[in-house]
């Protein structure tokens, strides 16, 4: 992932050097130390729960005077027709469980192939067989995107005043963007077209107490599956500097900064929201990585995908590099 920098100084600036956090008892790190501002103790950024990844814009108030200590999120009913309309679902589930079906016929007529080293395809998401688990996946991400008020997309939305689609243009990236192949391309409709019907895949978001929204895999998943298009409101970078949004993503880096595109889930995204960030400054933190955060250049347009970089067990949660591109993302306090 590759984000803007991020401002690390409070917003109100203490107005001595005894302040210490809360929750560690220390005053190292002054930069990341917090301020409530209506009883003035300090937290740092990472000694919160979840850790906040930037200092938020605005008032802020502690877990004490906001009452609003991490705690889990109430639950999206788990009703067919609600769930159908969240996601604003085309077809029925019978119809969903038949082209599940098909799709996989069609995948195991094609394992046979013999595929070379040197250009290996990506494959589709499988669903979930079962029609029950399937609405409790999609009843998890429904949980997360109302709790963080976020309305669901599964595409890239082009806002009146801010990037318009026509400065999507892959010819722009510096140093040249790679296109995604006419057989990747097909396998990437694929994916979008069984979410429209549906199918989504296998995984399921859970609300952690250090982490806050993460995603687990509900299902073995392959290395090379596309797991998710990263999405949300394109916008132009120069546009965001003072933004305090903790997921923006670049999805165009020109050599003309000024027309360097990045996109801001804040208010309309999909599952990529959730899924987090590798602490890339010890090795324990690398070895969590299983997907890997690539742009391509799909049609004319620049997309960034998140594709699984080796096999993911059941249950195991999902990371990526959040400095994939540049190395401005503070990732030293993740978990």
């Amino acid at each position: 992932m590759s984000l803007k920098r991020r401002r690390t100084h409070a917003p109100k600036p203490a107005l001595d050097d005894d302040v210490i956090c809360e929750r560690c008892s220390s005053g190292e790190s002054p930069a990341e130390l917090l301020l409530c501002d209506k009883c003035d103790r300090g937290y740092h950024l990472f000694c919160l729960r979840p850790i906040l990844p930037s200092v938020p814009k605005g008032s802020w108030f502690c877990p004490s005077c906001s009452h609003t200590a991490a705690k889990k999120p109430k639950s999206f009913p788990l009703i067919q027709t609600k769930i159908i309309d969240f996601f604003r679902i085309k077809r029925s589930s019978e119809e969903t469980l038949t082209s599940i079906q098909d799709a996989r016929k069609k995948r195991k007529r094609g394992s046979s192939l013999v595929v070379s080293k040197k250009k290996r395809k990506l494959l589709p998401f499988v669903p979930s067989e079962n029609p029950k688990r399937r609405l409790e996946q999609m009843a998890s991400l429904a949980t997360a995107l109302i709790a963080t008020k976020t309305v669901y997309s599964n595409e890239l939305t082009y806002i009146p005043g801010m990037a318009p689609r026509s400065a999507n243009c892959p010819a722009l990236e510096s140093g040249g963007m790679q296109v995604l192949s006419k057989e990747d391309t097909e396998t990437l409709n694929l994916c979008r077209t069984m979410m429209q019907r549906g199918e989504c895949p296998p995984l399921m978001v859970v609300f952690d107490p250090l982490e806050g929204f993460t995603v687990e895999a509900d299902r073995f998943i392959r290395d090379l599956t596309i797991i998710t298009e990263y999405v949300g409101d394109v916008d132009f970078l120069e546009n965001r500097e003072s933004d305090d949004g903790d997921s923006i993503m670049t999805l165009l880096s020109a050599s003309n900064p000024s027309q360097t595109l990045v996109i801001c889930p804040d208010k309309r995204s999909n599952i990529a929201r959730f899924i987090n960030g590798i602490n890339n400054h010890t090795p324990e933190g690398k070895k969590k990585q299983n997907l890997k955060c690539v742009r391509f250049d799909v049609n004319g347009e620049c997309r960034v995908l998140l594709i699984a970089n080796r096999d993911i067990t059941k249950g195991e949660r999902l990371y990526y590099d959040y400095n994939g591109y540049e190395h401005e993302y503070p990732t030293e306090h993740f978990v």
